[in-house]
């Protein structure tokens, strides 16, 4: 299982949009959209995991891609230097 980074989504991205966009892929095994807590639209990013051979798949047909208006970015997630978890 391979968890993949999505970045540059407009404000009005669902997750039914994503799921929708990668399932072109493969299978979405979970989805989790960053919202923000007092607009409760895509705070522009978010995680998706899938199987290791349909996430590459994902990563090559998507990244760079135009989705409503923006070049999303899709990658494998990386852990940030510096952070710790509480």
């Amino acid at each position: 299982m391979k968890k993949l980074f999505i970045g540059n989504l407009p404000p009005s991205t669902s997750e039914a949009d994503v799921n929708t966009l990668f399932s072109a892929f493969g299978t979405v095994r979970s989805l989790k959209l960053v919202m923000d807590v007092f607009s409760g639209q895509c705070k522009g990013f978010g995680f998706v995991e899938m199987e290791g051979h349909e996430a590459r798949a994902a990563i090559a047909g998507l990244n760079g891609r135009d989705f409503s208006g923006k070049s999303i970015k899709v990658g494998f997630e990386t852990a940030k230097a510096g952070r710790r978890g509480r």
